[in-house]
């Protein structure tokens, strides 16, 4: 509508230029009786002035149309090639076009096809010729190796990646070239070569590897050649950008970090992989659990389980420390995070101060139906030689517990409470039942 509008106004104006046009004209030769006199001795002209200004306006016009003639006449040739050269390229393009199109459809040797004829239309071409010359050669070379990467043909991939990295198309398409790198260090991965993916990772331009694209797979590359702290650093980095939604986000720190604690082979890396950790993360259950137990059993490991030295007891009560924020919490936990919580907790029960033993039972007592407290402070209680109320507690959660582990450690406790009370009926009971459960 605007446009009709713009055009209206446009003819308007131009009937009003014509219309003031010729009433110059008409003021200027309608009562003109004005001569020209042209003197070639020994002749005499005498012209009308209007027939004078009518033949110089005719002679320019002439004049103009015999320029414009010769100019395009002149121009052909080039016109001529520019023609042609407009007729490659929309070849050139329409091969590059029909390729990716075969090449998401899964026609892959189509895909082949059509960007190979597109480079051998390309050679006829010198560079610079076109705006986009280079640009489009990257592109039909990356879809031939992409073809081929998808029917294992790796030495035509190979071949035609490094045709499409060479660095004078690299000037041209910048932005081509740097998703070349990419595809290849996603074939990298694809082939399993940590070596080849890393060092493509390392060609990239600085601004191109901090790319969401580029994270990913720095991400897949780290997680494949075992390099879990650079995945970390790379998963919390994907996280920050918003690269996954926020349980994906979590799912991958939190099995990173799991990868991490695992690895730890003795305290002071187990130590290390928890201070790296965002308070966030600390706050996992699942992160702080596995922590702890991977502690407990690194001291298992060295013999210092049952060690009442300073070295144990500091361990222990960092492990307490880890494990702190989920007491806190301890009813939102599910029963199975209950439960890793109290087998974590156990081994340092020996190492447990006043402080911790009436949290413990104040705990407790906030949960008294709870068989997994009731087991844990009936432990607690055992190691104080608490015999009367260790035996009421752990009598308790033998009645609530359907874990078969603990359960058989509650009745050896239940067991040897019956041996130090003298009942070795009872205590004979209480080892069948614990034999039982093996």
């Amino acid at each position: 509508m605007h446009r009709r509008q713009r055009g209206a106004m446009r003819s308007v104006f131009w009937l009003l230029g014509l219309a003031g046009v010729a009433v110059a004209l008409a003021l200027l030769v309608g009562h003109n009786a004005s001569t020209v006199t042209l003197f070639w001795p020994p002749y005499r002209f005498d012209v009308s002035f209007n027939f004078v200004l009518f033949c110089l306006i005719a002679g320019f016009v002439l004049l103009h149309a015999a320029l414009l003639a010769v100019g395009l006449v002149r121009d052909l040739p080039e016109r001529a090639q520019r023609w042609r050269n407009q007729q490659v390229e929309r070849s050139v393009v329409g091969s590059v076009m029909d390729a990716l199109a075969h090449q998401l459809a899964g026609r892959f040797v189509r895909a082949q096809s059509a960007a190979q004829h597109a480079l051998e239309q390309l050679k006829a071409v010198s560079p610079g010729q076109w705006p986009r010359r280079d640009q489009l050669q990257v592109l039909a070379h990356l879809l031939v190796a992409e073809s081929a990467q998808s029917l294992q043909n790796r030495e035509r991939r190979d071949e035609n990646l490094q045709a499409a990295l060479d660095p004078a198309l690299a000037k041209g398409a910048p932005d081509a070239s740097e998703g070349a790198l990419l595809r290849a260090v996603r074939w990298a991965v694809e082939d399993r070569d940590v070596e080849a993916a890393r060092s493509r990772l390392a060609e990239l331009p600085q601004g191109a590897g901090r790319r969401i694209q580029a994270l990913r797979l720095k991400l897949r590359v780290a997680r494949l050649g075992g390099a879990t702290a650079e995945a970390l650093e790379t998963a919390r980095l994907l996280a920050k950008h918003k690269a996954f939604s926020p349980e994906a986000s979590r799912s991958i720190v939190r099995g990173l970090v799991l990868d991490a604690l695992r690895e730890a082979h003795d305290m002071a890396q187990l130590e290390a992989v928890w201070n790296g950790l965002d308070t966030s993360e600390r706050d996992m259950p699942e992160l702080a659990l596995a922590a702890a137990q991977r502690g407990n059993l690194l001291v298992l490991q060295r013999g210092d389980g049952d060690s009442d030295g300073d070295e144990a007891r500091a361990v222990a009560a960092r492990l307490r420390s880890w494990l702190e924020p989920l007491w806190h919490g301890f009813d939102a936990l599910t029963p199975t995070q209950q439960r890793q919580l109290v087998v974590a907790f156990e081994p340092g029960l020996s190492q447990l101060d006043s402080a911790w033993l009436a949290r413990l039972e104040q705990q407790q007592r906030l949960s008294p139906n709870n068989a997994f407290l009731q087991y844990l402070a009936g432990q607690a209680c055992m190691q104080r030689q608490l015999w009367g109320k260790a035996s009421q507690l752990l009598t308790q959660a033998s009645h609530g517990l359907s874990d078969a582990a603990l359960m058989r450690r509650t009745w050896r406790s239940l067991a040897r409470l019956a041996e130090e009370r003298g009942d070795e009926a009872a205590a004979q009971t209480a080892w069948k039942r614990a034999a039982l459960l093996d």
